[in-house]
């Protein structure tokens, strides 16, 4: 990583922290002057708490349960509405960045996804539930506004890096909140609110912080390090892009992999609490502390994904970048299934974490290689891919609410999938020129990928 990162400020101007295209050369964490570095800062800081909003239900699930006398199809519904209006939403997004430019598409999505986070205290039964369950998937998307953010401000020899750090940073809250919202839960609980409007309180929270980032992304970043996203580029330049996009089967195999991969922790995130209460038969905030470690993961993980791939580039040029990706998603497939036959706790605990490794550096694996398939067409390329991660999460929900199969059995059926998935990686192509992209003193690339 030492590579990668270092100390000081980094430099506004062209020298040995910028490239010729004023992109940084370097994460710096310590800088928040850079435009680059305050985009990183506040795109890892939106789509924690986007995530921390988009599944802070899933850890009060055994309290709503209850509550709300929902079945185990029912769950599984609520489960697959979350992650499945995201698909649409990622693929729209993915287009107004390149329409729009990254800050005000984040700006609106906050405000906006705010609401029905807030909002959801307001459901009084399984329809309602489902319905505010579905709404709140759209913060989904913010995801891909991060990747997009990152992508554009970092050069060739550091945007893996970049683009897995934020993203692992903010996949963070998935971890968190599997943590801290039972804790709020049982402040608000100690205080007197009783568990029907505690659980409400927690989610009201989560939305008025979203409400406020929301607000701070307007006036806090800028879209590319030359400036306001129509200034510098205008929506002229998006024209056919999404259809380039959808013609390119490189765009396809990957939304496969990110299926295998991203798919997969959204699963986890969903039902692991509930996976530990009824397997292990663990109290609510044991199970949350539990299913926590796994999105906890993200802190390192999914960067290392994007800082393996970027060392493997300079190596082997983008096939290192690819034959990375296919490895970490055939041994995520494998831990996967000796997860699903733990039967001990602390074996259970041990082969997740496994899992969850190979997990999120697959994810960052995937978006080091987004940036090199079509600059022209990149939000469209990162709403794609990012949607296919959803649509994994969709089809993986179903075994999950089927009455016939455990939840152990449907693990079981996923691990081998996504093992088989892996040999997809090996589709993904450049052309020869391509294949080795040398990276120059100021992170330039000597060869143009678009």
């Amino acid at each position: 990583m030492s590579g990668d990162w270092i100390p000081g400020v980094c430099s506004r101007q062209l020298g040995d922290f910028m490239n010729i295209d004023h992109k940084a050369t370097r994460v710096n964490l310590l800088d928040f002057h850079s435009a680059p570095m305050r985009a990183f800062h506040m795109a890892w800081l939106a789509f924690f708490l986007c995530f921390f909003g988009w599944f802070g239900l899933a850890p009060l699930m055994p309290v709503i349960r209850n509550e709300l006398h929902l079945s185990k199809e029912q769950i599984g519904n609520s489960a697959i509405a979350a992650v499945a209006i995201t698909i649409l939403v990622r693929v729209l997004i993915g287009w107004l960045c390149d329409r729009v430019g990254p800050r005000r598409a984040y700006t609106w999505l906050l405000v906006l996804g705010s609401l029905p986070v807030m909002g959801v205290g307001l459901a009084h039964d399984y329809t309602t539930f489902l319905i505010f369950r579905l709404a709140i998937g759209a913060i989904g998307a913010s995801f891909v506004i991060t990747q997009y953010h990152t992508s554009v401000m970092f050069a060739p020899n550091v945007v893996g890096t970049a683009n897995a750090t934020a993203a692992g940073w903010g996949n963070l809250g998935g971890g968190v909140t599997q943590m801290v919202m039972p804790l709020l839960f049982g402040v608000f609980m100690s205080l007197g609110a009783g568990s029907w409007w505690s659980w409400r309180l927690a989610m009201l929270a989560a939305g008025m912080a979203l409400l406020v980032t929301g607000v701070a992304y307007h006036f806090l970043t800028v879209d590319t390090p030359d400036g306001d996203f129509r200034s510098v580029r205008g929506s002229a330049r998006a024209s056919g892009a999404f259809a380039e996009a959808c013609r390119d089967p490189r765009v396809w195999a990957l939304a496969l992999l990110y299926g295998c991969s991203f798919g997969i922790e959204l699963t986890i995130d969903n039902f692991a609490a509930l996976y530990y209460t009824d397997t292990f038969h663990l109290s609510l905030k044991a199970a949350g502390v539990v299913a926590g470690t796994f999105g906890m993961m993200n802190l390192f993980s999914r960067a290392l994904g994007g800082i393996v791939s970027d060392r493997w580039n300079r190596r082997w040029g983008l096939r290192g970048r690819v034959l990375l990706l296919g490895c970490t998603i055939g041994a995520e497939g494998l831990a996967m299934m000796l997860f699903a036959q733990a039967r001990w706790l602390p074996v259970a605990i041990v082969t997740m974490m496994l899992m969850g490794l190979f997990v999120k550096m697959s994810n960052g694996a995937n978006y080091a290689v987004v940036p090199f398939i079509n600059k022209r067409a990149l939000g469209a390329v990162a709403g794609i891919v990012g949607a296919g991660g959803n649509l994994g999460a969709v089809l993986a929900g179903f075994l999950f609410k089927t009455p016939s199969l455990t939840y152990s059995q449907a693990l079981m059926i996923l691990g081998g999938v996504v093992a088989a998935s892996s040999a997809v990686a090996f589709a993904v192509r450049f052309t020869e020129k391509y294949r080795r992209l040398p990276v120059g003193r100021f992170g330039q690339l000597r060869t143009a990928t678009d």
